[in-house]
């Protein structure tokens, strides 16, 4: 028989988990309610939940403080976790996500959207097959070894521009847009502005060195990666 994934609901007033819960279970999931940080902590040691719904402002130790405890604690550090609060503004939702959270919903809520959000959350937290490595020309990409050479050199990236090198590659020749970088290597549920792609990508191409120019820009749509960019067609153009 299918174990139905646990959802920890951590939130005090009682009308507002009481609706949580009973949708959850007509969701198919398996909802265990804590009205505090001390109640959550003692589920958790008993069994570790597959996600958490936490509560900004709870009584005792708020659901901010809570977050990044369980983000640094090993038993904890991977569970999905969505914030609820009242507390729409930007610089809050910054804070909650900053503190460890997955995702941020403001209440008033509708559960529909609470349900999208936690799915969402599920798809994004579910572990991928492992992959092969990955060529594009002489650069070569592996993800199980988070290694990348071009023509038999070693090069060192960054984590995050090793990520949207990963994307490209998995994804050689298309055009993507910043937003479309964002969403995918960044999450659409992290808010930062789409000038900050520019600047990794000007970091990975300093990165990959030669290979640098296998990354080209788009002029008005976004980036993509090649096996022969224009500078190099043209350099082989002049040769013949």
């Amino acid at each position: 028989m299918k174990t139905l994934p646990s959802v920890l609901v951590v939130e005090d007033e009682a009308a507002i988990a009481e609706l949580i819960v009973i949708n959850l279970k007509h969701n198919g999931f398996r909802p265990i309610w804590a009205m505090d940080g001390i109640a959550a902590q003692r589920e958790i040691e008993t069994a570790v939940p597959d996600l958490i719904l936490l509560d900004w402002m709870l009584p005792g130790e708020t659901g901010l403080v809570l977050a990044r405890r369980w983000r640094a604690q090993p038993r904890t550090k991977d569970i999905p976790l969505i914030m609820l609060t009242a507390r729409g503004d930007e610089v809050d939702r910054v804070s909650g996500l900053d503190a460890g959270a997955d995702d941020y919903i403001v209440k008033p809520f509708s559960t529909k959207e609470l349900l999208a959000r936690i799915r969402a959350v599920f798809r994004r937290r579910t572990p991928e097959l492992p992959e092969q490595t990955l060529s594009i020309g002489e650069l070569y990409l592996d993800p199980e070894t988070y290694r990348v050479s071009y023509q038999n050199q070693t090069l060192k990236l960054g984590p995050t521009e090793f990520k949207l090198l990963h994307y490209l590659m998995r994804h050689a020749e298309r055009v993507h847009s910043r937003g479309r970088l964002l969403d995918q290597v960044w999450g659409d549920h992290v808010y930062i502005e789409e000038r900050t792609v520019d600047v990794h990508i000007k970091r990975l191409r300093e990165s990959l060195a030669q290979a640098g120019a296998m990354i080209e820009t788009v002029r008005g749509v976004g980036y993509r990666i090649t096996a022969m960019p224009a500078a190099m067609a043209l350099s082989a153009e002049r040769a013949a």
